[in-house]
């Protein structure tokens, strides 16, 4: 019965307070009432207004919202979506096309042996690829261990064999033996196009013109071939070596440029020439001569100078190793 009487009681007092108090009502009839003024109507209507126009402004901007989403998700009702995705596409390609090609050189490790990444780097492509059978081989590897450090590591690498895990390399030692690993390999090559299968090896690659041609007009494009100035390394870049004129030129790739010569040694052209001599071309048999205002330069003229004084001076070179030569030779009778 208590509690019967407390909820009684209770809706009782709720009704009480949502009553309005009677002292707040206004008790004076409608005529007395203050009615607003004409600029608080005016001033009403036009706070209306604009809260109606800000309203309409912002339904508009919805409605356009609304509709470009609409056409990104629809790329058929929007012909310029698909131009616009092609340029940004075409951007974002050419930002980032080092980055494709670094990836796909490290995706080229993966994929093949040591060797084959080596040769497919960009500015490699003077290598050939060694044969595995010849690198495990120790005679043809003698004297290399005192001019490459980490040699065992380095000859590791090359042939694709795994560290055990408590010979882990820090970052510093790592980068050592890499570049140690390339310059093994670079050595090994300037042996092993000695061979009769590395001579073929780099005749697929004078035949197809990939060491590059010769700059001299009237040598009519003639393929090169790689050599070295020293068979040490580390003393001079590559250059190419043009069989009909026997001129020596730089490389047209900077990359190239920079490979060391002794990577290809001083004998390999001279020495494929001499064991294949139907790839000995013909010399030029035309030669530039000076003119000026289409006339000949005499031979007296201080254009030829220097060029006079430097063959003269090898005519008596020459002349005196001859003499001294005879001279020997008529002792020794």
């Amino acid at each position: 019965m208590q509690s019967i009487d407390e909820t009684a009681n209770g809706s009782m007092q709720a009704q009480q307070q949502d009553l309005p108090e009677l002292s707040k009502l206004s008790l004076d009839p409608p005529s007395k009432q203050t009615q607003p003024s004409a600029s608080a109507i005016y001033n009403n209507n036009y706070n209306a207004a604009d809260e109606n126009s800000s309203a309409s402004a912002a339904l508009q901007s919805y409605q356009k919202a609304a509709v470009a989403l609409q056409a990104s998700s629809n790329p058929a009702a929007n012909p310029n979506h698909q131009v616009n995705t092609n340029s940004n596409v075409n951007s974002v390609g050419m930002k980032d096309g080092v980055v494709e090609e670094e990836s796909s050189e490290i995706s080229a490790s993966d994929d093949g042996s040591w060797i084959t990444w080596f040769c497919s780097l960009r500015g490699n492509e003077f290598f050939c690829e060694v044969d595995e059978e010849y690198i495990q081989d120790d005679f043809n590897l003698t004297g290399l261990h005192l001019l490459v450090p980490y040699y065992d590591y380095a000859l590791d690498m090359v042939l694709d064999v795994e560290m055990p895990m408590e010979e882990k390399l820090s970052e510093q030692q790592q980068e050592i033996v890499e570049s140690a690993a390339e310059m093994l390999y670079g050595l090994i090559h300037a042996r092993y196009i000695l061979t009769n299968r590395g001579m073929h090896a780099m005749y697929e690659k004078y035949r197809s013109a990939a060491f590059g041609r010769c700059p001299h007009v009237f040598c009519q494009g003639q393929p090169v071939l790689p050599v070295g100035l020293s068979d040490l390394p580390r003393n001079f870049t590559v250059n190419v070596f043009c069989p009909r004129c026997h001129g020596l030129f730089f490389p047209k790739s900077t990359r190239q440029a920079n490979i060391d010569g002794a990577y290809f040694g001083t004998t390999f052209p001279h020495l494929y020439l001499m064991t294949h001599p139907d790839m000995v071309p013909m010399k030029p048999t035309q030669e530039y001569i000076p003119r000026v205002y289409g006339f000949k330069i005499h031979s007296s003229s201080l254009y030829y100078k220097n060029n006079e004084e430097e063959t003269a001076q090898r005519r008596l070179e020459a002349n005196d190793r001859n003499s001294v030569n005879r001279r020997k030779n008529r002792t020794s009778r």
